[in-house]
């Protein structure tokens, strides 16, 4: 070969190897964010020692309970002990908060006997564990503090109260509709009498008696007796207010079931019933707001892996619908204070590693949540937190960036129409506001 071909080879072949770097540079740019698996708590020798210990030296497999001290009424070997502390301590992301289970585990395992030297040495070791891991912990959580004294502008929020133990049925959002008996009737034949559906068009209807014996407002149900009933069905929700046709479907029912238990029901006036949801409605539609922020991916699209695991150090858990993930209330039965959704189809895809997503979106319901939960400033820190952890951009639900006076904005108008809420006792978060704003 001549010394041209040969500088030509070269020159391609050099060519040829910056297209397959860009490509392959390109391509690793371009992949989406993967979830990062989780650090494993170290694990001392005594634990490798427990592991191998035969079985006939091994206690009975416990719960997920904590032990008390009647758990363990027989002399407990050294090497018992320790396979029963490898056995109670559970991967969690707080390593903290594992830390401190593991030791409370111990601690009711050494009420046996006086621990020794080594033992107390072991404790020591992991408190000081624990301590070194505190700050990065606290460090990774969002701090709210700051946030809420900037964001609410000083309005202390209430203090959180217990759910009101009231009836169902409220003549502040429900039409009501007595029905009068001439003696009582079991809660068998009050059930029998039900409708078959609980619905009058797109509005909730409900039936109540006054039990017998307690005197509370109860749905009937078997082995009770009750003095007298009532039906009702709400004016006004989130699809529209009562209508003239549903009116008349709520007269149908309620007779139906006066009838089953031989009681005489009585109906105010339609048209009064229809102006008055009319005016319900109004003050609802005005004074609804769901708000939403978007997070949009600056760099690197992210998989459905990582948006999951930076979501969940934040407090959230996996939704019904796939995309979908909720901030729960402290409470059973309540809805969640924050949602956050993203791509459906990523989310069940074949192989979701591949998925890329470019934005998630944050939302608050914000008449469904108690203001006591400080809904609007966590809504904040948590967009914040995960632009920081994920090099996101946060942006309102018209695209433009969240600014500092958009912020401010928002948090007084929330203030105002908290406090216009109060004032028509349909707080935010009560159950009278969960069923109208729904």
């Amino acid at each position: 070969m001549s010394t041209l071909q040969i500088g030509l080879a070269i020159a391609g072949g050099v060519v040829l190897a910056g297209v397959v770097a860009h490509s392959t540079w390109t391509s690793r740019k371009n992949k989406p964010r993967q979830a990062q698996p989780q650090p494993q708590e170290p694990v001392d020798s005594s634990s490798n020692a427990a592991a191998a210990a035969p079985a006939s030296e091994r206690t009975q497999e416990p719960s997920f309970d904590a032990p008390t001290a009647s758990t363990f009424t027989a002399p407990i070997s050294e090497r018992t002990l320790d396979a029963h502390r490898s056995q109670f301590t559970e991967p969690t992301l707080d390593p903290v908060s594992d830390m401190a289970r593991t030791m409370m585990q111990e601690a009711t395992l050494h009420a046996q006997r006086v621990p020794d030297e080594a033992e107390l040495a072991r404790t020591a070791k992991a408190q000081a564990h624990a301590a070194s891991l505190a700050p990065a912990v606290q460090q990774s959580r969002p701090n709210l503090e700051p946030m809420i004294d900037k964001v609410m502008d000083g309005g202390a929020a209430p203090a959180m109260l217990q759910p009101e133990k009231r009836p169902n049925l409220d003549g502040l959002i429900d039409l009501i509709a007595a029905i009068e008996i001439d003696q009582p009737v079991s809660g068998e034949a009050a059930v029998a009498a039900l409708p078959s559906t609980r619905r009058v068009g797109s509005k909730l209807f409900s039936v109540e008696g006054l039990n017998a014996e307690t005197g509370a407002w109860e749905v009937p149900r078997h082995g009770q007796r009750y003095s007298t009933f009532q039906t009702g069905v709400q004016l006004a929700n989130r699809t529209g207010a009562l209508n003239e046709i549903e009116f008349s479907e709520f007269v149908l029912k309620t007779q139906t079931f006066a009838d089953g238990i031989n009681g005489a029901p009585e109906f105010p006036d339609m048209l009064d019933v229809v102006a008055r949801a009319r005016e319900l409605d109004g003050f609802a539609s005005a004074h609804d707001a769901q708000l939403s922020f978007t997070l949009k991916a600056v760099k690197a699209a992210w998989s459905p892996g990582y948006v999951q695991q930076n979501a969940a150090r934040l407090g959230f858990v996996p939704g019904v619908i796939p995309g979908r993930m909720v901030v729960p209330a402290g409470s059973a039965g309540l809805p969640p204070i924050l949602g956050l959704v993203f791509d459906t189809q990523a989310a069940m895809s074949e192989d979701p590693a591949q998925s890329a997503i470019r934005e998630i979106t944050l939302s608050l319901d914000v008449p469904q949540v108690d203001r006591a939960e400080e809904p609007f400033a966590r809504m904040i820190q948590t967009a914040l937190e995960l632009a920081r952890e994920m090099d996101g951009a946060v942006t309102d639900d018209n695209g433009q960036p969240l600014s500092e006076a958009a912020v401010g904005a928002i948090a007084r108008d929330l203030m105002a129409l908290y406090n216009t809420l109060d004032a028509r006792d349909l707080s935010a978060g009560s159950p009278q506001a969960r069923r109208l704003f729904s």
